[in-house]
């Protein structure tokens, strides 16, 4: 076998921590970063694939990015082997990511791939048959190294050919990264991200956005999933939702991303948020949403206020007279 991997690196604790041990081994390494909607680091300056890219640019490595998008969002919505504690496919994420993972690797003739898993630190995808598992349907049996554990489990392929050295590979196991945090201390890495992993969807917040949007949506894209990031969430009807910026950001990504057939809501001379109607809006629920968009603005609460509503592919705009929705029916409705 040749001396090449592949690395999955997102740029956190242990994947960091993986690559320098497979580069101190004498191995060849070119990193593989994964994105998602539904990843916890996507700024544009300091989200995972730029953390990845500083680690590679560190090491000297080379680096390939992927996004997982309408793909992945289908496997969220009906994992083959299920949800964790919330509503992330792990084992289905981790072998949707070995495959692209095995494809480069015969693009670039790598001989197998590593991560920076450590068994027992996730509850699902990081035990010893979930892992197994994994690597069968991935078609990477025994071509996937686990350097921070390997030593609990069975050599690979790499560490029986004498690829990999194995008694210089490690035995973490457990949730505690104490031991990591050493290494990257004699190491001297000082600058590591998204030590604990980021997923929005092991969140409970964000869980019961997606749970609500398989629940009520025959199809979800990319774009509808990017949403679920952004304001305040209300389900009013089976076909209507109701989106409430929070800031002065997400009332512009709200403007950017709605649909021609959404509605958008403001209230007349009050700073407020951008509101934005989605689904079967429907004459009935337009006093519903304008109460909704007046308890967020900087209005009086009991007092009528205009409140400006168009259809988004229609510049004709209408105004209702409402006063704020009561917070006991709000609640009700909230995501």
């Amino acid at each position: 076998m040749e001396k090449m991997a592949i690395g999955l690196l997102s740029g956190g604790l242990d994947s960091t921590l993986a690559i320098k041990i497979m580069l101190d081994l004498g191995i060849e390494v070119i990193g593989l970063n994964f994105m998602s909607p539904f990843c916890t680091c996507t700024s544009k300056n300091s989200g995972c694939k730029s953390e990845a890219v500083k680690v590679a640019k560190a090491f000297g490595i080379g680096i390939k990015s992927i996004f997982l998008g309408q793909e992945y969002v289908d496997v969220v919505r009906a994992p083959k082997h299920g949800y964790g504690k919330n509503i992330n496919p792990c084992i289905d994420c981790r072998i949707m990511m070995f495959r692209y993972a095995k494809g480069i690797m015969k693009e670039i003739n790598a001989s197998f791939i590593f991560t920076g898993e450590v068994l027992g630190q996730r509850p699902m995808s990081q035990r010893q048959a979930a892992m197994s598992i994994i690597d069968k349907e991935s078609g990477l049996k025994g071509l996937v190294l686990r350097p921070l554990s390997a030593k609990l489990l069975e050599p690979t392929i790499p560490e029986k050919e004498g690829i990999v050295n194995r008694e210089r590979l490690l035995r973490i196991s457990g949730r505690s990264r104490k031991s990591q945090i050493r290494m990257v201390e004699e190491y001297n890495i000082n600058d590591y991200h998204c030590p604990s992993g980021g997923c929005l969807l092991t969140q409970i917040s964000f869980a019961n956005r997606m749970k609500d949007m398989i629940k009520f949506s025959n199809k979800i894209s990319v774009k509808d999933a990017r949403l679920l990031r952004i304001g305040r969430h209300f389900r009013l009807t089976d076909k209507c939702k109701v989106i409430v910026g929070r800031n002065e950001e997400e009332n512009d990504k709200l403007e950017r991303m709605a649909e021609p057939d959404d509605y958008s809501f403001y209230v007349k001379g009050y700073k407020g948020p951008v509101v934005v109607a989605k689904g079967a809006i429907g004459e009935s629920l337009i006093p519903i949403v304008s109460q909704i968009t007046a308890r967020y603005s900087d209005a009086s609460k009991d007092v009528e206020v205009p409140v400006c509503w168009k259809k988004i592919s229609n510049n004709e705009v209408s105004i209702i007279m409402v006063t704020a929705i009561d917070e006991i029916r709000l609640k009700e409705m909230r995501i």
